[in-house]
């Protein structure tokens, strides 16, 4: 065997990370390509991280120069694996404690359109595209996304193919529905050793026959989204939507909130706000002793107002509920810990956008499967790191600990919920630190960083006392 060639080092701190992946990469070309690619996608942007941009060349007339060529032949036609790539990132995840899933972490599972013109990129077609907020030319992808209080990683990605790309339309074999994809990430996550709590997904998922059966089917504990005024056939006097049924759940005042229940949620910036949430009764199929619950949660039950209403379908059993008992695969949950829960989804749908989006996710100008997948796999490999170098430069204080419990009434509560909430570590409430005055691509992950934590979700959900 020929000794191996010495690669070009990126810079500072990324080397040390992009050398943990040199034993998957054959040549050196592919090696240098790999570094190349990383470095590009972090460094500060000033226009779309197109493979020109990432090489440092002129966006027309350097598209033919040896650099961006390199990076073409690298994603596009080099002979690497991708999944490889993907299954080393995790494993280095969960054997670094300061960024390891566990078990009261979630898996969000959501879906991303952005704009791309033509048809002949693979996937593209005209479609709703959540960047945009309507119909439009472009791509969707449907990805899995592990978080907690206080860090959150992507795990895996597919893109949706439209139906009308198909030969056989809708009944082709080669169709899945955006749901169906969704079942499968939470496997591959499962098959990958990602611990959570429970998987979480908007109303797209909540609402669909399949997702909701594939996943009560399974035992996979779950808290989905489901539309207000998401109507139902019933009795004539019977609750119709989730809202209607909320609205019948008691509440006068909160001196009189029949059987609403005060949720005290603390935010990233130390304020905390009185939520309230109830175990919805009244409508058909939905109740604690059933195989899915209904959890009304809002700002103001008088109102409940859009922007401030949660409704929730879980198949978590309610705390000393037949279920519960009966059932030991699914912990029971009480309403402060579903909150919690699906709380934890808002962190990553409003910080992964701006990530993805400052990383370049939808800026490639390739056109084949295997190109977008394995450009996908980069980002995805530079937002790794910008978690890496970000919580190496903070150490221990970013390790899995213990919080104080703050004081949960056992009727409300239970021990369990008492135990894991609390105060998010000191680095959520860091201000900002000296990677916002750096340059370069090190610099520039850790600022990316700074951002996302001063986004994050509430920090703590407990029942008031």
């Amino acid at each position: 065997m020929s000794k191996r060639l010495p690669c070009p080092p990126a810079p500072g701190p990324l080397e040390d990370y992009a050398n943990r992946f040199d034993d998957l990469f054959g040549t050196l070309a592919q090696r240098r390509g790999f570094r190349e690619y990383l470095t590009g996608l972090l460094l500060p942007r000033d226009r779309n991280k197109a493979l020109t941009a990432l090489a440092g060349m002129e966006p027309i007339v350097g598209a033919q120069g040896a650099p961006a060529q390199r990076l073409q032949f690298f994603l596009s036609e080099s002979a690497w694996d991708m999944e490889a790539v993907n299954a080393l990132r995790l494993r280095t995840l969960r054997e670094d404690p300061r960024m390891a899933p566990h078990e009261e972490g979630v898996l969000a599972i959501d879906e991303a359109g952005d704009r791309k013109d033509g048809t002949k990129t693979d996937h593209v077609g005209y479609q709703y595209l959540g960047s945009v907020g309507r119909i439009a030319n472009g791509i969707v992808s449907v990805s899995s996304v592990w978080a907690d209080e206080k860090i959150y990683q992507p795990l895996h990605v597919e893109p949706y193919t439209p139906a009308k790309r198909l030969v056989g339309g809708r009944s082709d074999p080669a169709f899945r529905t955006k749901p169906q994809i969704a079942v499968e990430l939470v496997e591959r996550a499962r098959g990958a050793s990602i611990p959570f709590r429970a998987a979480v997904a908007d109303c797209l998922y909540g609402e669909n026959a399949d997702f909701e059966g594939a996943m009560w089917k399974a035992k996979i504990p779950c808290v989905l989204s489901l539309r207000p005024h998401k109507g139902r056939w019933v009795e004539e006097d019977a609750a119709r939507t989730p809202e209607e049924a909320a609205e019948r759940m008691g509440w006068r005042s909160a001196d009189d909130p029949g059987a609403w229940k005060p949720i005290a949620r603390t935010f990233k910036d130390g304020h905390a706000e009185r939520w309230w949430a109830v175990e919805v009764t009244t409508l058909i199929n939905y109740g604690p002793e059933g195989t899915a619950r209904l959890v009304a949660v809002s700002t103001d039950p008088q109102t409940l107002p859009t922007n401030g209403t949660w409704y929730l379908v879980t198949n978590l059993p309610a705390p000393d509920s037949r279920r519960a008992r009966e059932e030991p695969s699914l912990e029971a949950a009480d309403l402060a810990e579903v909150t919690r829960l699906y709380g934890l989804r808002q962190w990553v749908e409003q910080s992964y956008k701006q990530v993805k989006g400052e990383l370049g996710f939808a800026d490639f100008q390739v056109r084949n499967d295997r190109a977008i997948r394995r450009h996908w796999e980069m980002v995805f490999c530079a937002f790794s790191f910008c978690w890496w170098a970000y919580t190496t430069t903070n150490g221990a204080a970013f390790a899995h600990s213990p919080s104080e419990a703050q004081p949960i009434p056992e009727e409300a509560g239970g021990k369990r919920s008492a135990q894991r909430r609390g105060e998010a570590s000191s680095v959520m409430a860091g201000g900002p630190a000296a990677g916002t005055r750096l340059v370069g691509p090190v610099g520039n992950a850790l600022a990316l960083l700074e951002g996302v934590v001063e986004g994050a979700p509430a920090t703590a959900t407990a029942s008031a006392a």
